[in-house]
């Protein structure tokens, strides 16, 4: 696709304001840290053309797995090593490590448009009314399924399905005999791999993490109702090895044409329709996250992968120019010129959502919106709750926690442990975690 000369103009603008900002910073050399993610590797692959427009800037990756990434990046800025320019964190880590003095603030000209940012991604990376850290893509989560598969099957997926139709779906889509699994979904132990997933779905069963008290609450009957659904359409209809599997292995899975449902983030839409990298781009329809019947919850979902400066980097002009180009309106029309419109990086600005283009090449883009602004992170529950976040806690023990909850839960999967004891483990690790950082009194 070529690039429109307005939308020329605008990169050739933006470059020109980034080279301003970066004038004084000659023979620098930014180091980011980013996740292994395709949207993210798309961005590495294009580096060229911001070094090209900054010669005094040198850009250096370290490219990790989602687990490792945090692992690292965690360390580094609480004990303010100074090892990265850029970080790419997320919506959990931006507020909490902004009151902590950890981040840089993002001001930015007008060239940027802040104010295109969509709402509530803008308002996720945002302590006191200023931006901690840019969104290069946001997400919410939803289903996407195999349109042909559910035709054979004599099944229908609804735009706004429960997950008794979920279920229903994933048993007559699967035959194991062609490796062709029902139902794919995250089984990887970590807080932002299954347990970002099972979070979510417990959310839409109506469970929460604590009462207002901070009582873990994986003694509940929602909780117990989620964990034995999971179980049983991961182990029943899903592939083998399920355990070891996040959201990178799930997208090959899907790609290669052997999931018929898969439910995780929005921002995999563009990689599962892609005819280059997916044998069902063609075949493949999109619905809400589920929800259990009589529970008014979709999952609330909100996850944005953003570039933020920790307050230890020596190059934070340099590190905001290369920020301000790989988060603009600028950068989504670079990437539009060479691979099109689907690929554009989603969930970000309003601007993309109005494009007809994008609307035409992403027939995923309604859905992705829709998903996103009904996402509640200020209520991630039907019940009362004493926490924001959406698949996620907002406190600085939800790390630890949730990873330690997820290993459970994986280990269920993984078939070491019945549904009881994983609940079991995760309320009494859970409470004496909660009960030593001074939450239970």
């Amino acid at each position: 696709m070529t690039m429109t000369f307005r939308a020329l103009l605008g990169a050739t603008a933006l470059c020109a304001t980034a080279a301003g900002i970066a004038a004084a910073q000659d023979n620098v050399t930014l180091t980011i840290a980013t996740v292994n993610n395709g949207d993210m590797i798309r961005m590495q692959g294009l580096t060229g053309e911001f070094t090209a427009a900054n010669p005094g800037i040198t850009v250096e990756w370290v490219t990790l797995e989602e687990n490792i990434l945090r692992e690292r990046v965690t360390t580094d800025i609480a004990t303010q090593g100074g090892q990265y320019d850029i970080l790419t964190i997320g919506t959990y880590e931006v507020p909490i490590w902004a009151k902590q003095g950890w981040l840089a603030p993002l001001e930015f000209d007008e060239a940027y448009a802040a104010d295109d940012l969509i709402p509530p991604v803008r308002d996720a990376l945002s302590v006191d009314g200023k931006l901690y850290a840019a969104p290069f893509y946001a997400e919410s989560a939803m289903v996407m399924y195999r349109t042909d598969l559910a035709e054979a099957a004599g099944v229908t997926i609804p735009e706004s399905p429960t997950w008794t139709d979920i279920m229903n779906a994933a048993k007559a889509m699967t035959d194991k005999s062609k490796e062709q699994y029902g139902i794919c979904l995250r089984g990887k132990p970590g807080w932002g791999e299954n347990m970002a997933f099972l979070t979510a779905m417990a959310n839409s069963y109506g469970a929460r993490w604590f009462d207002t008290d901070w009582k873990p609450q994986f003694d509940s009957a929602e909780w117990k109702a989620t964990l034995t659904d999971y179980l049983t359409m991961m182990n029943e209809y899903g592939p083998p090895g399920a355990s070891s599997n996040g959201f990178n292995e799930n997208l090959s899975l899907f790609q290669q044409g052997k999931c018929g449902i898969w439910i995780d983030a929005t921002v995999a839409a563009s990689f599962v329709t892609d005819p280059e990298d997916s044998t069902v781009a063609d075949k493949v329809g999109f619905a809400q996250f589920p929800n259990k019947e009589g529970v008014d919850n979709h999952g609330n979902w909100l996850w944005a992968w953003s570039l933020a400066i920790p307050t230890s980097s020596d190059a934070q002009d340099a590190a905001k120019t290369f920020i301000a180009w790989a988060t603009s309106k600028g950068y989504t029309e670079l990437v539009a010129s060479k691979e099109g419109w689907r690929a554009a990086p989603p969930g970000t600005r309003t601007s993309l959502y109005e494009n007809a283009e994008y609307q035409k090449e992403a027939p995923f883009a309604e859905m992705t919106l829709t998903a996103i602004n009904a996402a509640n992170t200020q209520k991630a529950s039907v019940q009362d709750i004493p926490y924001t976040g959406g698949q996620f806690v907002a406190i600085p023990e939800f790390q630890g926690i949730g990873t330690a909850v997820g290993q459970q839960f994986s280990a269920a999967l993984a078939g070491q442990m019945s549904v009881d004891d994983a609940l079991a483990g995760a309320q009494s690790n859970t409470t004496r975690e909660m009960t030593r950082a001074g939450y239970i009194k």
